[in-house]
């Protein structure tokens, strides 16, 4: 008995789910942009959170060959690749559902065009938008006069700023240019540079937050080890004292 009731409202769940998505389908679209999906939007994650709260009211078109270039790299040998790509399809079939946005899987041609150049061609000829977290592809599109929507720019905007000499931490994941220099990103995607850290690879540490600059791929944040004085140190610099102390009250004698 209590497992048909689970079950009846399991069903009854689903079928109100798929009956406020057909409300929604039916309403008029012709207002509405068609947004198509990078496979680095989907691999990003971002725009699952995005359409949730409904800021994203488009329709997203997801090409079957940007689906088809995640399962070749989740199939591949790269395990960081594996694991992105898989969590992007896992965020493809998220979107589709979602009742703020109607989300379509385009079934287009898989053929060798790459996925960059059809999302250009499918935005150019049916006066589309591009949703993407790639540079060099948003580059293109713009001298194609393509609108460009990019959850890195948006998080830019929304993000607080930081003040010099403000703290945080982070993990630093590879050098820099300098050999001195570590590399780590805050959570929205902006690079850090910290100074004296090419020897911390895969550890968080302390930093200390110093300027920003700005470059032709976005903004760059730089920042410094924060200083700490370990109890050891203290330990020995409080007998030091003592010893100090010890030596003057002696020499008074």
């Amino acid at each position: 008995m209590i497992l048909l009731t689970i079950l009846a409202i399991l069903i009854f769940t689903e079928t109100t789910f798929l009956f406020i998505k057909a409300l929604k389908t039916q309403k008029s679209t012709s207002n509405k942009r068609k947004v198509y999906v990078d496979t680095s939007a989907l691999m990003d994650g971002r725009i699952l959170r995005i359409a949730k709260t409904g800021f994203l009211g488009d329709n997203l078109i997801i090409p079957r060959s940007a689906i088809r270039e995640m399962q070749l790299l989740a199939d591949g040998k790269d395990s960081e690749k594996r694991s992105r790509a898989r969590f992007g399809m896992e965020v493809a079939n998220e979107l589709e559902r979602i009742v703020f946005c109607d989300t379509e899987i385009l079934e287009d041609a898989l053929d060798r065009t790459p996925v960059d150049e059809r999302l250009i061609e499918l935005a150019k000829s049916n006066h589309g938008t591009i949703i993407t977290c790639d540079y060099n592809l948003q580059k293109v599109a713009e001298t194609e006069n393509i609108d460009v929507l990019n959850p890195n720019e948006l998080a830019t905007e929304l993000k607080s700023e930081f003040m010099p000499g403000d703290e945080f931490k982070l993990k630093i994941i590879s050098t820099g240019s300098n050999p001195k220099q570590g590399i780590g990103y805050l959570p929205e995607g902006t690079m850090v540079v910290v100074d004296n850290t090419a020897n911390k690879i895969g550890k968080e540490v302390n930093v200390t937050f110093e300027k920003y600059i700005q470059t032709n791929s976005g903004r760059m944040m730089f920042a410094k080890l924060k200083r700490t004085i370990t109890k050891t140190k203290a330990s020995t610099t409080q007998s030091n004292r003592r010893q100090t102390r010890t030596r003057a009250r002696g020499s008074h004698r």
